[in-house]
């Protein structure tokens, strides 16, 4: 399979820019892929204090039918990142755009960054679809700092994590660590497309990429704007599942209990980590 990672500056609160340059680059590149991705927000850019509600869309809105116009006449799968208008509250949402279906799935980020927290709602699910012989599943920046995220991801037989992403600097190097990590801790694909350029009075890292399911660097862009072609070589899915598979080997029902009273606070963790080694934990 042969993808596109699209990183490309946004604009917070121009949804007319923000369009025509995705659809400028479906144009130039979406007959040649099966699948493109875009940044966290793309269409909407962030939200910012005093700027949630004027820069979220609806699903159903004429932006997404076009989008969907431009998934079906290039034969061309899309994931793209927006603010969701939902019916009281505003999400940070991804959708995976189909050919055959449209918006064919929704994805509302579950882990948000703090500057986020006080402006957009977490969303509460993690879902999958098949397509073309493939399963995709959908996260968004934080998340994939997280391992939780990308197991729920797997235990519904994920092949190809498909991360939006806004990063910013100095935390590129994180999700370069991250992405990697992912990958080989579920024997799957994942597919990072990063903003780049500056916006929100941040700098954005660039350096989208694919991993292996073995959790290889396939691909890294650098920093600079571009829409990148890379090509999935499905075989090394199987490769890395032949011999063991981590879902099937976890022993989660192991039951750990602390040799000390563990400490009831992040604060208190850092405490006790300076001054004492005394907890562990026993199975």
């Amino acid at each position: 399979m042969k993808i596109a990672l699209a990183q490309v500056p946004s604009v917070e609160g121009d949804i007319a820019r923000n369009l025509t340059t995705a659809l400028d680059a479906i144009t130039r590149h979406g007959d040649a892929v099966s699948l493109m991705i875009f940044p966290e927000t793309h269409l909407s850019g962030f939200a910012e204090i005093g700027h949630v509600a004027d820069r979220a869309l609806s699903l159903d809105g004429p932006e997404i039918e076009m989008l969907c116009d431009a998934s079906r006449h290039h034969d061309c799968a899309l994931a793209i990142g927006l603010l969701e208008k939902g019916e009281q509250e505003t999400y940070n949402t991804t959708l995976l755009i189909t050919p055959e279906s449209g918006v064919a799935l929704s994805y509302r980020k579950t882990h948000l960054w703090p500057d986020e927290r006080n402006l957009v709602v977490p969303g509460d699910r993690m879902g999958v679809i098949e397509w073309r012989g493939l399963t995709l599943g959908l996260m968004i920046c934080y998340d994939i700092e997280f391992p939780e995220t990308s197991r729920a991801l797997a235990q519904l037989g994920v092949d190809v994590i498909v991360v939006t992403n806004g990063n910013m600097d100095p935390y590129g190097p994180t999700h370069h660590r991250a992405a990697q990590a992912r990958a080989q801790d579920n024997q799957c694909f994942l597919a990072m497309s990063n903003r780049c350029g500056e916006g929100a009075g941040l700098t954005f890292a660039g350096e989208s990429g694919v991993f292996s399911p073995s959790g290889e660097t396939v691909f890294q862009a650098e920093r600079e704007e571009g829409i990148y072609l890379v090509t999935l070589d499905i075989a090394l899915l199987s490769r890395a599942r032949k011999d063991y598979a981590y879902l099937a080997d976890r022993r989660i029902a192991l039951a750990g209990e602390p040799s000390a009273p563990l400490p009831t606070s992040s604060q208190d963790a850092l405490s006790q980590a300076s001054t004492s080694n005394s907890t562990a934990w026993r199975f």
